[in-house]
């Protein structure tokens, strides 16, 4: 599939500021954030940002970016449709969680247990959030003629480079107005080891998995023999093959799976455990803050290949041997 740069950075984008948006839902309650309102607005702000950014961005890769809003009507039948419905709802309980939580200060009660508004609003709000980046990986997980993509690690990655994301900038945060903790660190480490697996097994799946159809099975001439095209149905490119039958080599591959190693998770879990090993201070707020540039770049370069790598069956018609 062609990688349109507007839909890889909505998925990087928003999956970030969702994954902190869930996280500070789940962690301000129980008090194990600072209680400085100035770091509720600078966190939620910053994930709020990187949501809009991202929906803005989608918006940019359809045709008729007026006529966005009639999706929402297609829930039933439509993941798109149910990833805009998730979205907008997710701003409902986020607005009351940043009230409660900056305004009114009721993040925790005596106990620390959240049970107060803070706590119910944030609960709320990160079911929301986890709810919406499953609908976005969904919208790709059930194109079944995309074998890269009708597989449940997809979902399973989505979720993980999400949680990923959004405890590196939370522990970038917390480094930079100097209340970096070692839980943070410990947290964004362990989410590092945990999306490089989900892409792993997401990788391993889509090289060992069979192929779904072929030239036989495609054109029903399979009992016949094998199946190899004459002549290209076209003189030039089409829609089709610009969107479907995009290329990449398989050197530029391997090279771009080495970017994504390198920089999504070896570069931010080495970073992150630099900064639990210096404690707090600007050593540490500075190796966060790498960490987060770093894994930017690499989740770039994954959500880059996750596209230019899937391939459609529309492209056995046009001499591809499998899909």
């Amino acid at each position: 599939m062609h990688p349109a740069f507007s839909i890889i950075f909505f998925t990087s984008a928003a999956g970030a500021g969702y994954g902190l948006l869930a996280l500070l839902g789940l962690l301000a309650p129980f008090g194990l954030l600072p209680t400085s309102p100035l770091f509720g607005l600078a966190a939620l702000a910053l994930a709020l940002g990187l949501v809009v950014a991202g929906l803005l961005s989608s918006l940019a890769h359809l045709g008729r970016p007026e006529r966005a809003w009639r999706a929402l009507s297609q829930w039933r039948s439509s993941w798109l449709s149910r990833e805009g419905v998730a979205a907008v709802a997710t701003f409902l309980p986020a607005g009351v969680f940043a009230i409660a939580w900056i305004v009114l200060a009721t993040g925790a009660d005596g106990g620390g247990s959240g049970s107060g508004v803070a706590g119910v609003a944030g609960w709320i709000t990160a079911a929301m959030a986890a709810v919406t980046v499953y609908c976005t990986a969904m919208i790709y997980a059930s194109l079944k003629p995309i074998r890269q993509w009708a597989n449940p690690w997809v979902p399973r990655t989505y979720l993980a480079l999400s949680l990923m994301t959004g405890a590196l900038l939370l522990n970038a945060l917390l480094g930079v107005v100097g209340q970096a903790a070692g839980w943070s660190s410990l947290l964004a480490l362990a989410s590092v080891g945990l999306a490089w697996a989900a892409k792993e097994g997401h990788w391993h799946h889509c090289a060992t998995a069979r192929p779904v159809s072929t030239a036989e099975t495609a054109t029903g001439l399979g009992h016949i023999g094998r199946v190899r095209l004459l002549d290209a149905p076209h003189s030039e490119d089409n829609y089709l093959l610009k969107e479907m039958g995009f290329r990449v080599g398989r050197r530029h591959a391997v090279r771009l799976r080495l970017i994504t190693r390198l920089a999504a998770f070896a570069l931010p879990a080495v970073l992150s455990l630099g900064a639990l090993v210096a404690g707090p201070g600007a050593l540490s707020g500075t190796l966060a803050l790498l960490a987060v540039a770093a894994a930017a770049l690499g989740v770039v370069a994954e959500r880059w290949l996750f596209f230019a790598e899937a391939k459609h069956t529309v492209t056995l018609f046009y001499g591809a041997g499998e899909a």
